[in-house]
């Protein structure tokens, strides 16, 4: 061998040796297999025992293909979306089994060595344990399904520009888009411009801070959708790599179409019942209404036959008479008119409405309506109310009903009862942002059974009545915000607490 010849080989041998030496220290696992359905293992580099458990030794000689998880044995003849090719190379993402006997994923790319002739001679693998990234990415799409699949709206929101960069399947179905055909939007077309100025970007700055934002906003959706929706989170994500500042937004609302419709059906419902509840207490005082308006109309009847008596006897000035006669009869159709317009009102079918009024000139009110009755009763109405006359903002004629449910309870409560001193004493306060009122007789009080069903729809110890008087009025007390409950000694009288929020609450 001449020197020439020799300096080649020497120079193979050291290129092999970096190479072996190479190959050793990687911490990918190379390794050689026979080209053969078995993929027997030929030679394997020590990282073997990082990547798989074995030692070199322990695997040399056995089929590698027996370590394949059952649906991924095939990935590379079924060409599976797994499996990617590029010049002569395949990479092949599979499932492969430890020593231990779990399975990790390994990423694999492997070429064909060949002779000359084209055939076969052995396959070259070079391999990676990729599980952990592969157990993020396919929790990621995980995520990505149920994001896409759930009901709530889920936006992405660019954090300067506030275009929206996602939008899942619902969020799609409330806006009347299509996905495959979409629409750019910005947060200014979700929201009225004074909501967008005010709560959107409140909500915005507080999870930039604080990285997470609860509440209720309204969004804005074309009127033709008859759709309601509103965001209720909004979650800011930052980026690690640029001063943790905020990169984008996390939108979540939700179409709550449904439970709109839902709530202003029972609050139709409430109205109703709430009428009904005005009729039956109408009805039950029919009598004592009819003694009162008789009674203007009495005294009207009496003027006019008094005033024929006088003229036919020849009074000195029969004008002054008639028109002082007038003046009286005026009065009395007033009077009329007052107890007739009161009972209308009381009874008239309405909507909803919230009006700032006196509670004060509300009780009055209501025990003039009752005058007649507590007359009848011997019944005396004794006032305590709040010198600061408080304003509330309520529905009016609910309140009011609910008051002379009370009042009329109290007035009731006399019936079987022999005292001589029968006051229903109504007192108003204000205390820690709410008003309190409170209506109380001086009968013989309720059982404690009788407290623990009072307010049970249909419960009553009237032999007339429904048993709906106190049921609804803790109805319309619970849904303006407040509180409405009963106390009783059982022998003294008894006590009916009404709590409401003022205004500024």
């Amino acid at each position: 061998m001449n020197k020439s010849a020799s300096m080649e080989l020497e120079q193979c041998r050291e290129d092999a040796d970096r190479y072996r030496l190479l190959a050793e220290q990687s911490t990918d696992m190379i390794s050689r297999h026979t080209a053969t359905p078995d993929w027997i293992y030929i030679d394997v580099s020590p990282a073997v025992e990082r990547v798989l458990g074995y030692s070199p030794e322990e695997i040399i000689g056995t089929s590698g293909y027996e370590q394949f998880h059952p649906d991924d044995a095939d990935n590379l003849s079924k060409r599976d979306d797994s499996v990617r090719y590029n010049e002569g190379m395949y990479t092949n993402i599979y499932r492969y089994k430890h020593k231990a006997g779990h399975y990790i994923w390994l990423e694999t790319t492997s070429r064909i060595i060949r002779d000359n002739d084209g055939k076969p001679i052995e396959i070259i693998c070079v391999s990676r344990d990729v599980t952990e990234k592969e157990e993020a990415q396919r929790a990621m799409r995980r995520l990505a399904r149920v994001v896409e699949a759930s009901s709530d709206m889920i936006m992405f929101c660019n954090h300067k520009t506030q275009k929206l960069t996602y939008l899942n399947e619902s969020a799609y179905h409330t806006l009347d888009s299509e996905k495959d055909t979409p629409v750019i939007y910005y947060l200014d077309q979700l929201f009225a411009p004074n909501v967008l100025e005010s709560l959107v970007s409140d909500a915005l700055e507080h999870a930039s801070i604080h990285g997470v934002w609860y509440g209720s906003i309204p969004m804005k959706l074309p009127q033709q959708l008859n759709r309601v929706a509103e965001v209720r989170e909004i979650i800011a994500h930052r980026n690690r790599r640029e001063n943790n500042s905020v990169d984008y937004y996390s939108i979540i609302g939700r179409d709550i179409t449904l439970k709109h419709q839902a709530e202003e059906e029972a609050k139709r419902h409430q109205l109703e019942m709430a009428h009904m509840s005005r009729l039956l207490s109408v009805g039950e005082m029919a009598t004592g209404l009819a003694h009162e308006v008789n009674q203007p109309l009495a005294t009207i009847l009496n003027y006019c036959h008094g005033t024929q008596r006088r003229l036919a006897e020849g009074v000195d000035n029969p004008v002054a008479t008639v028109s002082k006669t007038m003046e009286l009869i005026v009065q009395q159709a007033k009077r009329a008119s007052e107890i007739i317009k009161r009972m209308r009102s009381f009874v008239r079918k309405t909507e909803y409405q919230c009006l700032e009024f006196s509670i004060n000139d509300s009780c009055k009110e209501v025990s003039e309506f009752l005058c007649q009755e507590a007359l009848d009763h011997n019944i005396s109405f004794d006032f305590n109310l709040d010198d600061a006359s408080p304003l509330l903002v309520a529905d009016k004629v609910q309140i009011e009903q609910v008051l002379l449910n009370l009042m009329r309870n109290a007035i009731e409560a006399y019936n079987d009862c022999n005292k001589a001193y029968r006051p229903v004493i109504i007192t108003t306060w204000t205390t820690l942002g709410y008003i309190h009122i409170s209506v109380e007789d001086k009968a013989k009080g309720i059982s404690s059974e009788g407290l623990t069903n009072l307010f049970e729809p249909f419960y009553t110890s009237k032999s007339t009545g429904l048993g709906m008087g106190l049921s609804i009025s803790r109805t319309i007390i619970e849904t303006h915000g407040g509180q409405l409950w009963a106390e009783s000694d059982g022998e003294t009288g008894t006590h009916f607490y009404l709590k409401l929020p003022l205004r500024d609450q």
